[in-house]
């Protein structure tokens, strides 16, 4: 046999026989038995792209049900919108928290995870219609039912981690002042969100009403293209465009040394999705935000009471299991199918990110599943002898 031949024959035999190798590893990691409540209110599509993070992180890690033994199903194993099939037909149920099960639900569940409780809107389950800036709730906000759940399981001491938005809109006031009077944090009413383009033209740009509302506000047309950050809180809008308010338009999320190494953090990660402005309180912050603002850009949110560093995780005092996400973390896009292969952060580095710290697909690798391994298995590891 040739020796080019004999070369690319081993190759393809390593090839295949990792995959098989890395399920095998997967397959005899011990079990982590774990009750979870996952809440997902915003589900427009079967993609169900707000909890499978979440999920993925869970199924790779080997946390199961307590019961069934089984893995996590991003398809079932959670509260909120569900969309049901056909899809054509474009038909949907609501799961809810009942009143009467929630003492049951706190009593017999070890974590609680609201991924996202924004809800689905009118036009974003009817895909063609015009879009306009809110359209009419199909379902969604944060209820007194939920509210209560949250309470319960933070009062029992449970595993609790609450995601962006959950206090504001369509959340009603009364549900967001108990929610952030138990939180112990105070949200400022301001969100943010990344566009790589400013523009209203590209597919990645920014929606048609933006420009509307900011001539409104400020009396100028919009003209802004580059790559950029929008802040919005109720009627207002402050627009910060890389090269003049922003060197570089992409969120960083910082950790500083300590808590990097608690979760095996990267320090710095980019992050593309949106975020909303919290104050801790007196809440410890694991990270922040950072908007790499210049000069312009430092005057611009200084008038509007604004800072360019701001909590991204915060945690309950005194080490509790509290804690509260101010970004939508659990939205990334992965190739799920890999989660039942173990050692798949030391290929998915050629893969499915790059050395490059402007990567936004490295916050998915390099923070959010570390972050969600460790917080688990921290709260695994201590209260499994109970």
């Amino acid at each position: 046999m040739k020796k080019p031949l004999l070369i690319t024959i081993i190759i393809l035999v390593v090839l295949l026989a990792l995959p098989a190798v890395n399920f095998i590893r997967w397959a005899f990691q011990e079990k982590k038995p774990m009750n979870i409540v996952i809440l997902d209110k915003t589900v427009p599509t079967f993609g169900r792209l707000g909890h499978r993070s979440l999920v993925y992180v869970l199924t790779n890690d080997r946390f199961v049900r307590k019961e069934k033994g089984g893995s996590f199903s991003a398809a079932k194993d959670y509260y909120g919108f569900v969309p049901l099939r056909p899809e054509r037909e474009k038909q949907f149920r609501k799961r809810d928290f009942r009143l009467t099960e929630l003492l049951e639900l706190a009593e017999n569940n070890d974590a609680l995870f609201y991924a996202d409780t924004y809800g689905v809107f009118f036009n974003d389950w009817y895909q063609g219609i015009k879009k306009a800036r809110r359209s009419r709730r199909l379902y969604g906000g944060l209820n007194n039912n939920d509210y209560l759940l949250m309470s319960e399981m933070k009062n029992r001491d449970k595993l609790v981690i609450l995601e962006y938005n959950t206090f504001d809109f369509p959340t009603a006031p009364l549900e967001k002042f108990k929610t952030e009077e138990l939180l112990g944090i105070s949200s400022t009413g301001w969100m943010g969100q990344f566009y790589r383009t400013l523009d209203t033209v590209s597919a990645h740009g920014v929606p048609g009403w933006m420009p509307a509302l900011y001539r409104k506000q400020y009396l100028e047309p919009w003209t802004f293209t580059n790559p950029g950050v929008v802040l919005l809180k109720e009627n207002s809008i402050i627009v910060l465009e890389e090269g003049k308010h922003l060197s570089s338009a992409l969120p960083l999320i910082t950790t500083s040394e300590a808590p990097a190494a608690r979760f095996s953090v990267t320090p710095a990660v980019t992050f593309e999705n949106s975020f909303d402005v919290i104050s801790p309180g007196q809440n410890d912050v694991i990270s922040y935000f950072n908007l790499r603002t210049t000069p312009a850009g430092d005057t611009l949110l200084a008038v509007n009471d604004l800072q360019a560093s701001f909590p991204a995780v915060v945690q309950e005092p005194d080490n509790g299991n509290t804690y509260y996400f101010a970004g939508d973390f659990s939205n990334n896009k992965i190739p799920f199918w890999t989660s039942r292969f173990k050692g798949m952060d030391k290929i998915n580095r050629w893969l499915l990110y790059t050395d490059n710290p402007e990567d936004s697909d490295r916050f998915f690798w390099l923070y959010y599943r570390p972050l969600i391994e460790g917080l688990f298995n921290e709260y695994y590891s201590s209260s499994s002898g109970k």
